[in-house]
């Protein structure tokens, strides 16, 4: 257990030790899981904090991003207001370790859930679907909130895990509306579908309270989150607002749709699901506003991977690569933070950042010492953020997937794979990667790989794989694709 810190003085002399994770119904005991003892240092009045979180979305499909075809007016002004994150990185280039970073703060691969926990994987027991979830002994951020007084609410896609043991609001969560599975349709299933539809897809409130809502999925969780603030505008909060778009299946409303008759096909619908999300995330920044919350909120956009831009047609143009590969547009995502006094409006940063570091980030604003939390791997990007350092928060990257490896050392970057020669990058001067510099800086790669070892030599063994060998082959060929880096609006 972590000392309190005593520096508040005499004046002060409360300290608050949460370790019950009660969110007061029958699962109170079972949500101890994953809870960790925090040395908090409670502040007078703690940041609301709002994280907007999208699936699948294109790197370059949105009008802060250069897309001068794709309609995202909210996220615009968004932009304008805070600070766009120019190198921002997720831990993983799929939908499951990519949110088990964020949501740990840790490389996922520390704790075993480098794969998709998805149909077609087995445990390491060698059964189907056991346990394939974020390990229950692991906090995540919304532990490390709750035992700092905030309500916490996640909202929509959870992904980490099908089983009761592995629920929301058994992982420091008071309020979930959503899904425990990756992907389901937008629109409400019909009582036919219902009967044979794979549970994870299923709607619930809070806890087995499963139910189809009415109308358009997308909608229907932006009313949800202004439910949410309207009830807590009195507490500290954070709101995770997982939204299932801009994943498959592909599926948009009629009015979206014709607002861009200059498309076809899946370009067209993307662009509407888009322009759905963009909306809902804009209600939510205008509740804020109007509960006079917006001044004295954290709010940060982002996306879960590169776009899959077969599946749903996406653009991750500048970016070479696509979601499920170490190519830029497979992990590097949009990123804008609006901070109040610590983020300048309508700014840049240059370095490269993480979603590993959020939670380090959310629990020191709200009040806890990170200092203690040595097992993270994020970093407290406020002082990067307001200007207080000026160097880089992470000298060193890495990813992971199988046999293949990837370490971002500065504006280096090295590819390994389990069949072909590593590519080295200098990413700030390539950002396609076109140019493989391998042959021309061997010791660069000698020294690259000697430090990729070094960090896969504290990770654990994978906790579930995919079944058959032949698909094992076709997911280390994946990184052999690499898009035309052609521009859309050409």
């Amino acid at each position: 257990m972590s000392q309190l810190k005593s520096s508040l003085g005499p004046v002060l002399a409360v300290f608050i030790l949460a370790v019950v994770y009660s969110y007061g119904d029958k699962n109170a005991q079972d949500r101890k899981a994953g809870s960790s003892e925090v040395t908090i240092l409670k502040k007078k009045k703690q940041p609301n904090i709002v994280l907007l979180f999208t699936d699948d979305a294109g790197y370059g499909d949105f009008g802060f991003q250069g897309s001068t075809i794709f309609k995202t007016p909210e996220l615009d002004k968004f932009a304008s207001e805070g600070m766009l994150f120019k190198e921002a990185y997720v831990s993983g280039a799929v939908c499951g370790p990519s949110r088990a970073g964020l949501l740990t703060g840790r490389y996922q691969q520390r704790f075993g859930f480098e794969e998709n926990n998805v149909p077609g994987y087995m445990s390491a027991s060698g059964l189907d679907n056991e346990a394939m979830g974020l390990p229950t002994h692991i906090p995540t951020v919304a532990n490390y909130l709750d035992s700092l007084g905030y309500q916490n609410a996640l909202l929509g896609k959870w992904h980490m895990g099908g089983e009761d043991k592995f629920h929301p609001l058994r992982r420091g969560f008071h309020y979930f509306y959503g899904f425990r599975g990756g992907a389901r349709s937008y629109f409400p299933y019909s009582e036919e579908e219902l009967k044979d539809l794979y549970s994870e897809k299923r709607l619930e409130e809070n806890f087995g309270g499963f139910k189809e809502h009415e109308g358009y999925l997308t909608e229907v969780l932006a009313d949800k989150s202004l439910e949410f603030i309207e009830k807590n505008k009195n507490n500290p909060f954070f709101l995770m607002v997982s939204f299932n778009g801009v994943h498959t299946p592909m599926e948009a409303k009629k009015e979206d749709l014709d607002q861009f008759p200059d498309l076809k096909g899946k370009r067209k619908t993307l662009a509407a699901m888009t322009l759905a999300v963009d909306r809902a995330c804009g209600r939510i920044f205008d509740q804020l506003k109007q509960l006079g919350l917006d001044d004295h909120t954290i709010v940060i956009y982002t996306n879960d991977n590169g776009g899959p831009t077969d599946s749903n047609a996406s653009s991750n143009y500048p970016l070479s690569g696509t979601k499920a590969n170490h190519l830029e547009g497979g992990i590097r995502v949009p990123f804008i933070v609006r901070w109040p006094e610590v983020a300048k409006p309508n700014t840049t940063y240059p370095y490269p950042v993480s979603t590993l570091d959020l939670l380090p980030t959310f629990v020191s604003a709200a009040g806890g010492d990170v200092d203690e939390m040595r097992e993270l791997d994020g970093v407290d990007l406020k002082p990067f953020i307001s200007g207080e350092l000026k160097e880089r928060p992470h000298e060193y990257l890495y990813w992971k997937k199988e046999n293949r490896g990837v370490v971002r050392a500065n504006d280096w970057k090295l590819l390994r794979f389990p069949d072909r020669p590593a590519e080295l990058y200098n990413i700030a001067e390539d950002i396609s990667e076109q140019n493989n510099l391998a042959s021309q800086h061997p010791e660069k790669v000698k020294e690259l790989y000697k430090k990729l070892f070094s960090w896969e030599a504290g990770l654990e063994r994978p906790l579930w794989q995919l079944k058959r060998l032949y698909e094992v082959k076709a997911m280390e060929r994946m990184d052999e694709y690499r898009t035309s880096v052609k521009d859309p609006k050409e």
